[in-house]
Order: C-alpha cells, then sequence, then structure tokens
C-alpha cells in the first residue's frame, strides 16, 4: 500500500474518531487536515517518500478558500437563513398551530397532522431543521403529552415532520450542494420539492393508518369542537400570507425571473413584512434575528473552510 493511500485512510479513521470527542466538525475538518499535510510534508522531507505535499502546493488553499468567499451563489444562504429566523419570530407557526388544530381537531390523529402539515409550510419556508424541530416540539409535545399520544408517535411525527426542511426547498442544504456540484440551485430545487411533498403526505397517511389501527395511540380529545366556515377562514388567514411569500420566492427562481440568490433577498424581505403584519417585529427581534443569522452562517463558512 502506497504512502498516500496509508494516509487517506487514516486521515479518515481519524475524523470519524475525533467527531465522537464533541469538538466541532469545523475544527475537526481543518485540523485533521493541517495535520495530515504536517505529516505527509514531514514524510517527504525526512523519509523520502512521495505525497507532493511541498509549499507550493499548500499555498492553493488560499486560493481555494478566496473561491468560496467570492462565490455570489452562497450569498444566499444568509438570506434564506435571515428569512427562516425572521418567520420564527413572527409567530406564524403558533398561528397556524391553534387554527389548524381546531380544523382537524375532529380527525383521529388529528393534532399529529396538523403538525406535520406546519413542519412541511416551515420547510418550505425557513429550511433550518433545528429551529422548526425546537419549535414544534416547545408547541405541540405538551398538547399531545396531555392529550394522550404515544411518545413514539408524538416524537417521531414532531422529528419527521421538523426534519423535511432538509429536503423542501428553499433548503440550506441545497443550496450547498449545488455549489459544491456546480449544478444550478434552482434545477435541484425543482428536482427536490414534489419529492419532499410527497414524503410529507405519507406521513399523514401513515398517521391515519397508525390512528384507525392503534386508537389508543392517537386519541380524539373530549372537547372537540365541530368545524365551522368561521375555522376555515381562520385557517386561510394563517396560511395565506406564508404560502404567498413561498410562491413568490420559489415561483421567482422556477420561473427564471430571479436567481436564488436574488429571490433570497425578496424572502428576507417579505419575512419582515410577515412579522411587521403580525405586529411582532421590533429592535429587540431585529437583533436577535441578526445575530442568529450570523451565527449560522459563520457555522457554515467555518465548516466550508475547514473542509
Amino acid at each position: 500500500m502506497e504512502i498516500n493511500e496509508i494516509l487517506v485512510i487514516a486521515m479518515f479513521l481519524s475524523f470519524i474518531a475525533l467527531l465522537f470527542t464533541g469538538i466541532p466538525v469545523a475544527w475537526v475538518l481543518g485540523g485533521v487536515g493541517v495535520a495530515f499535510a504536517l505529516i505527509g510534508y514531514l514524510a517527504d522531507t525526512y523519509f523520502d517518500t512521495i505525497t507532493g505535499l511541498d509549499f507550493l502546493t499548500l499555498g492553493l488553499v488560499v486560493n481555494r478558500l478566496w473561491k468560496i468567499m467570492d462565490n455570489w451563489i452562497l450569498v444566499a444562504l444568509p438570506m434564506f437563513i435571515f428569512m427562516g429566523i425572521m418567520l420564527d419570530k413572527s409567530g406564524v407557526a403558533e398561528r397556524l398551530m391553534n387554527s389548524m388544530q381546531e380544523l382537524f381537531g375532529r380527525v383521529r390523529g388529528g393534532l399529529a397532522i396538523t403538525v406535520t402539515a406546519i413542519g412541511i409550510i416551515l420547510a418550505a419556508s425557513t429550511g433550518i431543521i433545528g429551529a422548526s424541530v425546537v419549535l414544534l416540539a416547545v408547541m405541540s409535545l405538551p398538547s399531545m403529552t396531555k392529550q394522550g399520544y404515544s411518545m413514539p408517535l408524538a416524537l417521531g411525527t414532531i422529528a419527521s415532520a421538523g426534519t423535511l426542511g432538509i429536503l423542501i426547498p428553499p433548503s440550506i442544504m441545497l443550496v450547498i450542494m449545488a455549489d459544491q456540484l456546480g449544478l444550478s440551485v434552482g434545477d435541484l430545487f425543482m428536482g427536490a420539492v414534489f419529492p419532499g411533498l410527497m414524503l410529507g403526505g405519507m406521513y399523514i397517511l401513515y398517521i391515519l393508518i397508525v390512528g384507525k389501527l392503534k386508537p389508543e395511540a392517537a386519541p380524539i380529545p373530549d372537547d372537540t369542537k365541530p368545524v365551522t366556515l368561521q375555522t376555515v377562514i381562520s385557517v386561510l388567514k394563517a396560511v395565506l400570507p406564508t404560502l404567498l411569500l413561498i410562491f413568490v420566492v420559489l415561483g421567482s427562481i422556477f420561473g427564471g425571473f430571479a436567481t436564488p440568490t436574488e429571490a433570497s433577498g425578496v424572502g428576507a424581505f417579505g419575512a419582515t413584512l410577515l412579522a411587521l403584519y403580525n405586529r411582532k417585529f421590533n429592535f429587540r427581534v431585529l437583533k436577535e434575528v441578526m445575530q442568529g443569522t450570523y451565527n449560522t452562517t459563520a457555522y457554515i463558512f467555518a465548516i466550508f473552510i475547514g473542509a
């Protein structure tokens, strides 16, 4: 086995082992890369190996880092992150939960269906998985526990619905993949939107089947109210502004009217308008959204640089 193959295998195993230590991924990636570059350089210098790792080769890293930071596609990342965090702060999810719970209240597993539907909407408007999972858990888990839902069904619903954001556009992961693979962001978005919606639909179908086969796992609360026209109107009022924002952002990309970078700016501005509409916007909220955007963006770019 040649020295390069040995170094690659050792580097991979070291990376996997260090991930379990709790050290941030960005530092593990960068640290392992620098350490094994040094090992390869010293091996060439003192043991007459041929890894090709000299100062000229290592200097190419500087150009690589510059190209990452100079990439206009990645401007969409902080904009979509800002859009997602601002929507979380705007109270959209709370309004959806209150209105849709009344709409599906008389359906067995209705609260779980509500959580899944909100997860789909959050995925199509935020793309930030961590925020979606935490928000759904805080809003729905106490209610599901109080209604007597089985814990596996309740936790599984929250986890699965919350992680739809990795697939349904505007997904942060798809933006990163498009940049790294040299593909069109719009094409990846178009390729992922329907599988993501199908997956969400399959989650809802599964909940209905579980509710039918195991009624005790998804009970109907005793105090459910009948669905009225006012209930439907309340749901539409809660859903339509968010759906309009999603349509503007994704529709402008799919229709070729705007690039993903331009559409991300429109989405960030639209999320701010929704926060104003819901009377949730103030200087404190703006400060929290900006700080959250800076932190998340910095983590992602640190992983880029480390990799």
